[in-house]
Formats: C-alpha cells, sequence, structure tokens
C-alpha cells in the first residue's frame, strides 16, 4: 500500500495540473456514480490527509452542490497526470477516475475505492485520522503530544501495530515503519509502554515523510544509490548495513475490517535483532486498523 509521501506527491501533482480550470471530461467509472455529471465545474483543489486523496469541485452553475471526489489507492491505485489524448499504457478497463481540463488528463486506476461526497461528508469520511505527518497543520508541540497521547492509551499494544494504525497518526506504511523502528533501535514487537521517547519517534517519522514529501525514490540512508536507499526494509536474510546481523522478518497483527480501505495488520516486518533487541516479550491481542 502506497505511503502516506507517495500520497502527498500525487495529490500535489494533480492539483497543479486541475486546480482551477474548468472539467470538460468527468468520468467516475463505478455504478452507483457513473451518471454524475461534473463537466463544466471548476477543480478548486487536490489534497491529501494521510493515505487519502480528495479532488475539491465547485457548485454546479446554478450555485448547488459542490463535490468532493474521495479516494484511497490501497495495494495497486495510481494517480495518473496525461496530456489529454495521450494514450493510455495501461488497461483501461482499471480507470475508475478520469478528469479532463482543456490539455491535461487526470487518471486514477485500480483505486481501492471512489466516492463523491458533500463537503461534510468528506470531513466525516477522515474523522477518525490522527494528525497527518505531512498536514499543512502540523505543529511540532501540540501535533506531536497528541500522537503520543493515542499511542499511550493502548501501551501493551506492540508498537508495530499502533504506528501502522491510523487512528494514531496518519502516513506511515510498512515501509516507514520499518526504517522508522530501525534508526530508533526498537524491535516492532515490542509493546509500546517498553518504548522509551515516543516524542522522538514521532519526530523522526514526520521528518522523514517530510525529507521524501518530493523524491521520486524514497531514501532513508541517505544514500541514493540504487539498492542503498533503505536499511532494512526489503532486506529479509541478508545482511544489516549497519552491523552485518542478517535481517529478520515476521508478521505482525490479525485482522482488518473488510468494509474500511485498510491495511491488514497482519502485515510484513522487518528488523535486525542485533540493532533492534527486544526489552519486552509482553505482546498484544490481535487488533484492527482503519486507515
Amino acid at each position: 500500500m502506497p505511503e502516506g509521501d507517495t500520497v502527498h506527491r500525487a495529490a500535489a501533482r494533480a492539483h497543479r495540473a486541475l486546480a482551477g480550470r474548468t472539467l470538460d471530461r468527468a468520468e467516475l467509472r463505478v455504478p452507483r456514480f457513473a451518471a454524475m455529471d461534473l463537466a463544466g465545474r471548476t477543480v478548486q483543489e487536490v489534497r491529501s490527509r494521510g493515505k487519502h486523496l480528495f479532488v475539491v469541485v465547485g457548485p454546479d452553475r446554478s450555485g448547488r452542490d459542490p463535490v468532493t471526489l474521495h479516494t484511497h489507492l490501497k495495494m495497486e491505485g495510481r494517480v495518473l497526470v496525461l496530456r489529454a489524448g495521450e494514450r493510455w499504457r495501461f488497461p483501461a478497463h482499471t480507470a475508475r477516475l478520469v478528469l479532463r481540463a482543456g490539455d491535461v488528463e487526470v487518471v486514477g486506476t485500480e483505486l481501492g475505492f471512489l466516492r463523491a461526497l458533500t463537503p461534510d461528508e468528506a470531513g466525516e469520511a477522515i474523522a477518525h485520522l490522527g494528525p497527518d505527518l505531512l498536514g499543512d497543520d502540523w505543529d511540532p508541540r501540540a501535533s506531536t503530544a497528541e500522537v503520543v497521547r493515542r499511542l499511550e492509551e493502548r501501551p501493551t499494544r506492540t508498537v508495530g501495530e499502533a504506528l501502522l494504525d491510523q487512528h494514531n497518526l496518519a502516513g506511515i506504511g510498512t515501509i516507514y515503519r520499518a526504517e522508522l523502528c530501525f534508526l530508533r533501535g526498537i524491535d516492532p514487537r515490542d509493546p509500546v509502554g517498553a518504548v522509551p521517547d515516543l516524542p522522538a519517534v514521532v519526530t523522526l517519522a514526520r521528518r522523514m515523510l517530510v525529507a521524501n514529501a518530493d523524491r521520486v525514490v524514497r531514501v532513508t540512508t541517505g544514500d541514493t544509490r540504487r539498492g542503498r536507499e533503505l536499511w532494512v526494509y526489503g532486506r529479509d536474510g541478508r545482511p544489516c548495513r549497519r552491523c552485518g546481523t542478517l535481517v529478520e522478518t515476521y508478521r505482525l497483527g490479525g485482522r482488518a475490517d473488510p468494509a474500511e480501505p485498510s491495511d491488514s495488520l497482519d502485515r510484513i516486518a522487518y528488523s535486525c535483532p542485533s540493532c533492534q533487541p527486544r526489552r519486552a516479550t509482553l505482546g498484544a491481542d490481535p487488533t484492527e486498523e482503519n486507515t
């Protein structure tokens, strides 16, 4: 599933392409909203919140019914900015959202879902999310404190599960979880209550996502050479870049609500047993995650 920085970049590209422009083609290729006609309306903005993406479309010619398109990329989704009329390099049947304004076209393929909401409904759809690590409203003190408060509400939950739970903080996926825990020397299987200096964990998470917000290739090691960008993610059975110990992989978590656009918490985790020694053996019951 795309991390928060991926969705942030997709929203920024689509915003540059569409904001302030009038739609001359708008297709919502999902049964519930297929008959909705947005042509002639102006796109006000495209924004992200955690792993969610919103296209805010203004009212119709009579000044009624502004619409917010809400989507989630889930595992395979992409939002592409193309030249109008450009040949698609993906199967046409995978397109779920097509928005054309003049010489540009924004296409959403293999989206997890697509909804057309009122502004109030759009706000309610993400009301459960914790502070967004890439949000313009992030406050170093207040937002960090709020994330820590949410994490500490369940001290026996594994920190690996807690970091993926978008109720606590929005934007982290399995890649950032692996890299963040490595850099802080935390075993993802340890309980939240055993993790020292949670504010420092949150601060580093924010710094990592901001550093990669405008990068095409995600880098956490400081080394941009191909194959050297990450510390432990994807290195199962290979030597730790720092100490040479073989990197471990295992599954963390339990069920996810099938009605929600969710990472299953039963997802792979990575750690170096030497650089990330376990502080406790206290586990947590399988939990659910909503993204």
